[in-house]
């Protein structure tokens, strides 16, 4: 006979997540067994009980008030059978009144523990995009960056990549004009300023990386490296040549630096500016 205690200890089952957790971290397609989604069960006239959906409050991020918040459920009366059940949610902020976050689920049966399922959601899931990396690409290419985020969300590889790769080949203009401006407020001379002027008209990526590669502020550089040539490196790749995991690596790494770089221009302008107006405040008070 075996002896108990030389049997390897049993892994304790993994902890469900609640519903509550799966709404704000789950992404879409995916089934999961939760708990807690039930908030009630009331008697029914003809014997057992009527299910209610939990709608629990929770923490999302709010592009209104620039932050996580709590968002509360405009319903708390979803009804649930004991089948799959397909329903639609609605959130709104608690502080502002004005973001909304949408989700259609699918819920099996009507008890508190048990499968459920995004169908989806708006706005898409994942982590927020930042205003400054639609400054930086420009507001028109906002919802082209969307797709290539939903993409990646996804594991589509090459669907991202050709989303990310036509904003920076179309809008490589855009962002050597934002890189100038960094250029301009760290008080680059008139000749550096003016090749960013003919990089921006410049139809070689190539070339007009050569052509302001000095004038680029050591504050925009990525570990070292020009941002500028991290992204051609990155769309040098030929699209048919790579599978769909070597082109979801490239794009998520073409939207890390474009977000990187985006950041790094927000910074360096804020402290300019920063700057200027305590030389200004030191000056003035010297000349009173």
């Amino acid at each position: 006979m075996d002896n108990p205690a030389e049997k390897p200890p049993q892994k304790a089952a993994p902890k469900l997540r609640t519903f509550a957790q799966f709404l704000e971290t789950s992404p879409p397609d995916v089934a999961e067994e939760v708990c807690e989604r039930v908030s009630r069960a009331t008697p029914i006239r003809l014997g057992g009980e009527a299910a209610y959906l939990s709608t629990p409050d929770l923490q999302l991020h709010c592009e209104q008030c620039g932050g996580v918040r709590t968002f509360e459920c405009s319903d708390d009366s979803i009804y649930l059978v004991e089948a799959l059940n397909y329903k639609y949610l609605r959130y709104e902020c608690r502080n502002c009144r004005k973001t909304e976050k949408k989700f259609a689920v699918v819920i099996k049966g009507a008890s508190g523990t048990g499968p459920v399922q995004k169908l989806g959601e708006l706005p898409p899931f994942g982590p927020p995009t930042p205003p400054r990396v639609f400054k930086l690409i420009g507001e028109e290419y906002r919802e082209l960056f969307l797709q290539g985020r939903r993409a990646e969300n996804k594991g589509l590889g090459i669907g991202a990549y050709a989303y990310y790769r036509r904003i920076v080949e179309h809008q490589k203009g855009q962002i050597i004009e934002e890189i100038g401006k960094v250029a301009k407020k760290l008080g680059a001379t008139p000749e550096v300023m003016k090749t960013f002027t003919d990089a921006r008209s410049e139809t070689q990526f190539a070339t007009a990386i050569e052509k302001i590669k000095k004038g680029i502020p050591e504050s925009l550089l990525i570990d070292g490296h020009n941002p500028l040539t991290l992204l051609h490196t990155a769309l040098s790749e030929g699209l048919h040549e790579l599978t769909d995991q070597e082109c979801l690596t490239l794009a998520t790494s073409i939207r890390v630096v474009l977000t990187e770089l985006a950041d790094r221009i927000s910074t360096a302008l804020k402290e300019a500016a920063t700057l200027k107006s305590a030389v200004g405040r030191l000056l003035n008070r010297k000349l009173t």
